[in-house]
Order: structure tokens, then C-alpha cells, then sequence
């Protein structure tokens, strides 16, 4: 299995809240696991999965996950806190307020780019405790000269009940009553601090149409995928089964067939004799596409992952360390690495996509380094200073966060004049984040 280096998910850090900073945010509430209420949530978990595979035969990966992940009564994500220092892992909003403001600017400066829009349809994907997209809208008040003309709305898809309380409290304030109704997809509704209506569905295709930015943060890495395995006998799908010598324990095995998903996925030229596949990613990055295809905007994708080189990248976080994928489901995090080059694949010649690059490229051509200068100027304790540092180098440094993340973005025809899609001359057509910041 492939093991993420440090900084990855599995490293413990805090998020320094500034509050002497104009773009400072209030601390989020953090939820302390119940260690023993997840091992009664493995164990009721486990016999699900061992009955169904008792019933129907050994379950593909992606459908392991997505019992594991999105189970309604039993899942990971439906019912725990799972981000932040008493969680599984931590996110780069989590760690520094830094990240969301120049994501905030990056939407701005593309709102610009584009035209000026008069409405804004922001739409985040996975949004976590909301941190990411409160720090957003705190750099839109700081721009509201800018934007007083333009109708913004905010539409969070987030199947995760436990998560969607947590945003509510972070973007509005207060609680947000779930409501079940059957003429319309939204099960949440409220109004931000900041005044913008909120929107929580649990799908993105009931997300209305409209001139959308839709930001996804550690999003696809969740998505189930299938492992395939190149043999002798041609593409092979890697099952999970019940382990014959122990009846409480499950395993990886080889289906005995050419897998449907390989002869729907694989390319003639792939080299590799392991690939993941995530048909899920493939429906929303197409639906995404479509979206800034007929009605503008644009999307911003960064995660983990890879340009269609590496392999096995499954794993699992518990409590900041690797835990095994297949032991006490649904009391760790699974993921995988997102294959862009599959992403880009799917969407060729819709739209026009930029990157992947790392995030220290583009954090640094979003001008992180002057944000983190003109904190430092006003804040001269020497504790907060070294908190801003040691924030800053988790997120930029190659060894940590800085090169295993990754960028990815996608545009409209009309947003670079050119007629290469794989190589748009982004020096002529300057885009936030992606061409070199200069300085005058």
C-alpha cells in the first residue's frame, strides 16, 4: 500500500485563529470521538458487510466504501467529527486561515475574469465543519465594494448529517433545522453571518443551474473507487471477501472475470498493471463541465493525487495514523489519491482545464508569501509568529502538504483565447493561481 510522508492525511497540526486580523475567524467547536461507541459501530458494521457478502458474493472496493463511508445508520462520515486535532485527520483550512482567504481571492479575482457576473452561484463540495467557506465569505466582506452588485448564494453539498450541523453553526451562526420536503432538494436552508442564503443538498445534480464556482477540497479523494489488476488472464476487478480462516475478518481477493469497469475504463496504453478507478468522479467532474459549459463560471479542485502514474493508493486514517483499510469498518477515513489525468480524460474538449499543479505553486502564485509577511507586521508576539510559520511551512513545504497537493481547475471555452486545450498559453490569459504572480 502506498504511505503518505508527513503532512499528509494523519498529521497532527492546529488551525491559529487571529483574531487582532481583520480576516480572522471564530474558532469551531471540536467533538471529542467516542472510542467505544465506534468499536459497537465496527462491530454491527462488520456483520453488515460480512452478511451481505454471505448473501451475494465478495463486494467490489467502491462499494466497500461506500457502505464504510456513507451508510446511513453505520457510516464514517454520517455521524462523526472527523476533521481537527481530536478527529482522524486535518484539512489545509483547518490548519491556517491563510488557505481560505487566498481561496477567496482566487474566486474574486476568476468573478472578474469572467465578466462580472451579477449573480454567483458558490458551490462547495464535502465542505467539512465550513471552515473553508466561512473563510471565503470573510474575504468577500473585505471586497464588498466590489461585489454589492452581484446576488451570491451558497449551496453546500454534504451527505454527512453529523457535518452539516457543524457548518451551519460555522456559517450562520446557529442551528439549522433539518427539514424533509418533498418538492424541493434542499434539506437546509439559512442565511450566512455575512447575510448570503445557504443551501445544504445531498446531491450535486439537485444544485440549481446557474453562473456557478464550485470549489472541491479533499472531495473526490472520499469517492469510491475499483481496483483493477492487470494478469496474465487480462484486467481483474480486486474483490473484498470474508477471510475462510477467520469469519470476523475480511480480505482482498481477484474476481475471476474481465472486469466491466476495466473494458469501460481502461486505455489501450496503460502501463500500469494497478490502476483505481472512480466512475462517481466521473459523473460529477462531467456534470461540473457541463455547468461552466452552458452557463459560465468556473471549478476549483485540489487533492490529493496524481497525473495517471501511481497505483495503489488506498488507505485509511484513525486518530492521525494509518490504519488498515479492512479492520473495524466505519471508525476510520478511507481514500485514495485522485487520478487527474482520468478527470481530464473524461472531460476533453468540454471545457478547458488547467493544472494539476502542486500546492505550493499555487498557494505562492496566489501570494501567500506577502499574506504571511504583512501577519507577521501585525502580530508581534513571538508565539503567534511562530504558529504563522510553522502553518505556513505544513502547507507550502514539498515534504509535508506543499507537492503532494494538488490544483486542478476548470474554465469556460471563452476564458482563454486559445485554441490548445492541453497547453493554454496562460501568460497571455493570466489565471489566479496558475500563472506566476508578478511583481511590479
Amino acid at each position: 500500500m502506498y504511505l503518505p510522508g508527513p503532512g499528509q492525511r494523519g498529521q497532527r497540526v492546529q488551525r491559529h485563529m487571529l483574531q487582532s486580523d481583520p480576516f480572522a475567524s471564530s474558532p469551531v467547536c471540536r467533538y471529542q470521538s467516542n472510542r467505544t461507541e465506534e468499536s459497537l459501530t465496527s462491530t454491527s458494521l462488520l456483520k453488515h458487510l460480512t452478511m451481505k457478502i454471505k448473501s451475494t458474493g465478495p463486494i467490489t472496493v467502491a462499494e466497500y466504501m461506500k457502505e464504510v463511508l456513507t451508510n446511513p445508520l453505520k457510516g464514517y462520515y454520517m455521524h462523526h467529527d472527523m476533521l481537527g486535532e481530536h478527529g482522524d485527520f486535518v484539512t489545509s483550512p483547518e490548519i491556517s486561515q491563510i488557505f481560505g482567504e487566498l481561496i477567496g481571492i482566487w474566486c474574486i479575482s476568476e468573478w472578474i475574469a469572467g465578466g462580472k457576473s451579477k449573480s454567483l452561484k458558490l458551490v462547495e463540495l464535502g465542505p467539512g465543519r465550513g471552515t473553508l467557506m466561512d473563510d471565503i465569505l470573510r474575504v468577500f466582506i473585505q471586497f464588498q465594494h466590489l461585489l454589492n452588485s452581484c446576488n451570491i448564494s451558497i449551496h453546500l453539498v454534504e451527505v454527512s448529517p453529523k457535518l452539516s450541523e457543524i457548518q451551519a453553526l460555522t456559517l450562520t451562526g446557529k442551528s439549522v433545522e433539518t427539514k424533509y420536503d418533498e418538492t424541493t432538494s434542499v434539506y437546509k436552508k439559512g442565511i450566512t453571518k455575512s447575510g448570503h442564503p445557504v443551501n445544504w443538498y445531498y446531491d450535486i445534480q439537485d444544485v440549481p443551474p446557474g453562473y456557478t464556482f464550485c470549489i472541491a477540497h479533499e472531495f473526490f479523494d472520499a469517492l469510491p473507487i475499483h481496483k483493477l489488476q492487470k494478469t496474465q488472464d487480462g484486467w481483474r476487478e480486486v474483490l473484498i471477501d470474508i477471510d475462510p480462516d477467520n469469519p470476523h475478518k475480511l480480505r482482498f481477493v481477484l474476481g475471476s472475470t474481465n472486469s466491466l469497469v476495466a473494458r469501460t475504463f481502461i486505455q489501450a496504453d496503460e502501463k500500469r498493471d494497478h490502476v483505481e478507478v472512480c466512475p462517481s468522479a466521473a459523473v460529477i467532474i462531467q456534470k461540473l463541465a457541463s455547468q461552466i459549459n452552458s452557463y459560465g463560471g468556473a471549478a476549483l479542485i485540489a487533492d490529493y493525487g496524481h497525473s495517471g502514474t501511481k497505483m495503489d493508493t488506498f488507505r485509511g486514517f484513525r486518530a492521525h495514523q494509518l490504519h488498515d483499510v479492512l479492520i473495524a469498518p466505519g471508525t476510520a477515513d478511507l481514500t485514495a489519491d485522485v487520478d487527474f489525468s482520468f478527470l481530464k480524460r473524461i472531460i476533453e474538449n468540454t471545457v478547458v482545464t488547467v493544472g494539476p499543479i502542486a500546492q505550493h505553486e499555487f498557494l505562492r502564485n496566489m501570494g501567500i508569501d506577502f499574506r504571511l509577511k504583512v501577519l507577521l507586521e501585525k502580530n508581534k508576539d513571538i508565539t503567534i509568529q511562530q504558529q504563522l510559520l510553522q502553518s505556513y511551512n505544513f502547507l507550502m513545504d514539498p515534504d509535508k502538504m506543499g507537492e503532494r497537493f494538488k490544483f486542478f481547475s476548470m474554465f469556460p471555452d471563452g476564458r482563454l483565447k486559445s485554441s490548445d486545450h492541453k497547453n493554454p498559453n496562460t501568460q497571455n490569459n493570466p489565471i489566479a493561481g496558475f500563472t506566476p504572480l508578478e511583481i511590479s
